[in-house]
């Protein structure tokens, strides 16, 4: 008799969600919050977020149950609304990995500039202002290509290198949080604890922006997108349902998922507040994280996090240069994008779509150098992109929910689809219309895939493309006029 196979179990579910989160942004995160909000304010945007993304996950967890056939999250929007809005997804979604790419780049390179990595051995040749200088645009493009080849040669499946990142990237979180709660003082963290007096004084002092913090519902509104960035991969679960020993498991595995990681982001950006002084927290280069712990544990914390943070984000790095050439594969295989996209090597891998991700990240690496934070535009257009899918799938959720009279269900997705509206509109609606930018090239491919399968773009497809192409051209040009200011 066969050995039984009992799938993916509840811990492996939350460890799935867990790990697809943690990248590079959770040691970015308590210097850039701390630019713009204070400790109060801070603590009503992750309550904010948390709600959101809980009815998101939720939402997707439900879908994966009720529909195990379909191919997960970026699948959603075709099973829902037709090919193109399938597209839409999907393309999205592959622009959010790739951009994700040159978040991880821009990030070891600034982690490398530091003066507690390599920065005062070699000042200026890894970063300079902020951004990648010339030698760490090298580096990263050297690193760029090295993991390429090694996904294309199916380096990718490595589970004993994925596990040993996971261990540092918890670990090394859970060390900075520790030290943070040994260096906590009660008095440092309650003063000006809604940022209207002290902290938004410093703020404008260190230049930072000439308004201050703002009002609460500001500062809550200018966190939303950075604290986005940190969930992508919450659909990591739901992604994982048809693999799952008891799909029933697929949801509570996701809220507990989700309360880890709350609990390691909210500590990693909260309690920073009470252990250093907040004007060291405000002009501490990016990644923050290396600053604070040197701070607490001068001599070695910031040596030992800059390379923790290395070797974190390489991990993320492999992991997520497969993510779209996956996603273009599967998009392939439902004849919305060429069948090209899906064309395989002797070990399996799509080399084509790989080698298109791997010049896209080369040429958004060196563009990123020229914006005024080449991390920060990095990681508000992979955030942006990524929504797109979110907002599909949560639209989907609402209209599964009508149909089969579910209202919990719908309640769920309404509230998911409103929170990744509102939160893109109010905070990150330019880099959404730099966005629509990035979808002009793929029309032509979407046609080219509906001619090979024998079909035809429709008259609705032909406008909606039209309308999503000059949304585009208007975000540059708002850009230009300086209406805007993504770059």
């Amino acid at each position: 008799m066969g050995e039984k196979i009992k799938g993916v179990g509840f811990f492996g579910l939350v460890g799935m969600v867990v790990s697809s989160c943690i990248g590079s942004g959770v040691f970015a995160i308590s210097g850039q919050i701390g630019q713009v909000a204070s400790p109060g304010a801070a603590l009503i945007a992750w309550l904010v977020c948390g709600l959101g993304f809980l009815c998101l996950a939720l939402s997707l967890a439900n879908l994966g149950a009720k529909c195990p056939d379909s191919d997960g999250a970026i699948a959603y929007a075709e099973d829902g609304f037709g090919k193109f809005a399938g597209f839409i997804s999907g393309w999205g979604y592959w622009l959010s990995a790739w951009l994700g790419n040159v978040a991880f780049a821009t990030m070891i390179a600034n982690t490398l500039g530091t003066n507690e990595c390599l920065g005062t051995l070699l000042p200026g040749v890894f970063s300079a202002d902020g951004n990648p200088a010339v030698g760490g645009v090298i580096v990263i493009s050297v690193l760029l290509w090295l993991i390429t080849f090694l996904v294309i040669n199916g380096v990718e499946s490595a589970a004993g290198l994925n596990a040993v990142v996971m261990v540092v990237k918890v670990v090394s979180i859970a060390a900075l949080i520790m030290f943070c709660v040994i260096a906590f003082q009660a008095a440092t963290f309650t003063d000006d604890f809604w940022g209207n007096a002290t902290r938004n004084m410093a703020v404008m002092a260190e230049g930072i922006s000439e308004e201050g913090l703002g009002s609460i519902g500001n500062q809550i509104t200018n966190c939303i997108l950075i604290m986005m960035w940190v969930f992508i991969g919450i659909e990591g679960a739901s992604v994982m349902s048809k693999r799952a020993a008891k799909k029933s498991e697929v949801g509570s595995a996701t809220v507990l998922g989700l309360i880890v990681l709350l609990v390691l982001y909210i500590g990693a950006s909260i309690l920073p507040y009470g252990a250093v002084p907040y004007e060291a927290l405000i002009t501490a280069d990016n990644p923050a994280t290396v600053t604070i712990f040197e701070t607490i544990a001068p001599g070695w914390g910031g040596a030992f996090i800059s390379w923790a943070i290395i070797i974190s984000v390489v991990g993320s790095w492999l992991s997520f240069t497969m993510l779209p050439a996956e996603t273009t594969s599967m998009m392939a295989d439902h004849g919305i994008l060429p069948k090209v996209w899906d064309k395989r090597n002797e070990k399996n891998a799509p080399k084509v779509s790989l080698l298109i991700v791997g010049a896209c990240t080369e040429v958004f690496i060196i563009v990123a150098t020229f914006s005024s934070s080449a991390y920060d535009f990095a990681f508000s257009m992979c955030t942006v992109a990524i929504v797109i899918t979110w907002s599909l799938a949560a639209a989907y959720q609402v209209k599964y929910s009508a149909q089969h009279k579910e209202m919990g269900q719908l309640l769920l997705g309404v509230i998911a689809l409103t929170f990744q509206i509102v939160g893109v509109l109010f905070n990150g609606y330019g880099f959404l219309l730099l966005t629509c930018l990035g979808y002009v090239p793929g029309f032509f491919f979407y046609k080219k895939a509906r001619e090979e399968n024998g079909a035809t773009v429709t008259k609705n497809e032909y406008v909606f493309a039209l309308i999503i192409g000059c949304l585009g051209v208007l975000g540059v040009v708002l850009n230009l006029m300086g209406v805007i200011s993504v770059f």
